[in-house]
């Protein structure tokens, strides 16, 4: 089942919870709202006290918390790829040279030796996130605004030292995650050792619904996504191909460390879903739409 949430008609903070049938949204009965306790509802500040309006649909939850992974080799590669061709043109020529010779990629895209140990990830700003829909414009310290499309898991139950499987049972639903980012300031940001700071946290959006795991759960490693502007589809992906798989990731991040309902944890980019990836950087005036099969989507208009 599908489920969103919109802003009372009445104003306030209040918030109803819908659920979709047949293809029309009703509102969810009490059970189904009992169903969905653990996903805290939105509250009219930070980011989304500028878009809070009456009978608008806004996050279906707010987030207790935001890991974010990278759990795609392809994306480690071509985005290390991408960021030397922009940023680092006389580099470039020499690792192009490099690939072509070789024909493997370049030692320093490769992912770092821990991410196939284990799944790695930073804590983003869970408080800076807004639904799709929501017009983009790029923040004042940035000349390379970029889009990641990602996966994005909610727990339904708290997880401590979990096996693959009981991570799993405790992923109550999907989400679309785009990670907004500012690339000429995330490499600085970077080399500290402490991972991104403002590069990424100054927003985060969300698709509007949320999907129960029960639906796509079987499949999850395994859905098409698309990255589309201005209606046309620039870059083909999908959920597979990760370093860890979501049993095993989840698992490893409740190990000796309590997961708590409602945490949000991103796979990381899907492989080709960032423009730094496929070429195609947002730029004003650009309708941008990010999807994944099964689970939902995210649209911006990226403003001035």
């Amino acid at each position: 089942m599908r489920w969103r949430r919109t802003i009372s008609p009445h104003g306030g903070d209040a918030t109803v919870l819908q659920v979709e049938e047949s293809g029309t949204w009703r509102a969810a009965t009490p059970a189904e709202q009992l169903e969905r306790a653990w996903a805290v509802a939105p509250s009219r500040e930070g980011l989304l006290a500028d878009f809070w309006r009456p009978g608008d649909v806004t996050l279906p939850m707010q987030p207790r918390s935001f890991r974010d992974c990278s759990l795609y080799e392809r994306h480690w590669v071509q985005s290390s790829r991408g960021y030397v061709h922009r940023f680092m043109p006389a580099v470039a020529a020499f690792t192009d040279l490099f690939e072509a010779v070789l024909r493997r990629p370049f030692p320093a895209f490769r992912p770092h030796p821990l991410a196939r140990v284990q799944p790695v990830y930073y804590f983003g700003n869970h408080l800076s996130f807004v639904p799709s829909g929501t017009p983009m414009r790029a923040p004042g310290f940035t000349r390379a605004l970029d889009y990641e499309l990602e996966l994005g898991v909610v727990l339904r139950a708290p997880l401590r030292n979990a096996k693959p499987d009981e991570a799993l049972a405790a992923i109550g639903g999907f989400v679309v995650v785009n990670d907004w980012s500012a690339r000429d300031v995330q490499r600085a940001e970077m080399a500290t050792g402490l991972g991104p700071q403002k590069a990424k946290h100054f927003c985060s959006s969300m698709s509007a619904e949320c999907v129960d795991a029960a639906d796509v759960l079987a499949r999850i490693e395994a859905l098409e996504a698309i990255v589309e502007i201005n209606g046309r589809i620039v870059a083909r992906t999908s959920t597979t191909g990760m370093l860890h798989r979501w049993g095993e990731t989840l698992a490893a991040l409740s190990n000796e460390e309590t997961l708590l309902p409602g945490e949000l944890i991103a796979s990381g980019t899907l492989p080709d879903g960032s423009g730094m990836e496929n070429g195609h950087w947002p730029r004003p005036g650009d309708q941008l739409r990010l999807r994944i099969e099964g689970v939902g989507q995210i649209e911006h208009q990226v403003l001035a």
